[in-house]
């Protein structure tokens, strides 16, 4: 059935726990970089009282049902790494999108990202029974985009001008897209990978 709702999922190298507010200490030191948030305008994490302020409309957002936001873990060190959510969640299609998430310098080019995404996605094909899962990223953030492409999303094209950035500025988003015939290829490909 889908109903998208905070759960602990887990590999053997990660898990992804519901966000709380007792997480916001090692949610602000994971996120304290500015480079993290170069292509996600606002930086989020400029300041501890930011995060929190952040992390409340996050956890408003869950329950009212739009959101399920996780902290990434990992399992060896423990530490909080990361964050990452469902979003743009569409009951009535079965649809939502992977986004918001970021991943502490640390851990970026490491098993972190693929072991979540693979979390995520398997959740939400095969729980949840998703039919569609989308990705969006800033069209210049190439590094984002190859992410992506490397979980095995097909991009689908650019939405113009598709978001108001604090500056003024126009951001232009490129989307991807995985839907649930092409899981089990992809799932096959990604539990190669890891």
């Amino acid at each position: 059935m889908f109903e998208p709702k905070p759960v602990t999922i887990s590999t053997n190298k990660i898990t992804l726990r519901p966000l709380s507010i007792e997480h916001l200490d090692a949610f602000y030191q994971a996120g304290a970089f500015p480079e993290l948030w170069k292509w996600s305008l606002p930086n989020q994490c400029t300041s501890k009282t930011q995060a929190e302020t952040w992390l409340t409309k996050s956890l408003e957002k869950v329950k009212q049902g739009e959101q399920v936001v996780f902290s990434i873990f990992d399992n060896q060190s423990g530490e909080l790494v990361g964050s990452t959510r469902y979003c743009e969640i569409s009951h009535e299609n079965r649809t939502l999108e992977i986004g918001f998430t970021f991943i502490t310098p640390k851990y970026q080019r490491t098993y972190v990202n693929t072991h979540a995404k693979y979390c995520l996605l398997k959740h939400a094909f095969e729980q949840l029974e998703a039919i569609r899962v989308q990705f969006k990223t800033h069209d210049h953030n190439i590094k984002s985009r190859n992410a992506i492409s490397r979980l095995g999303a097909t991009f689908e094209g650019i939405l113009r001008h598709q978001r108001i950035l604090p500056d003024g500025s126009f951001r232009n988003t490129a989307i991807f897209s995985i839907i649930n015939s092409e899981w089990l290829v992809i799932k096959n490909g990604l539990e190669a990978k890891m």
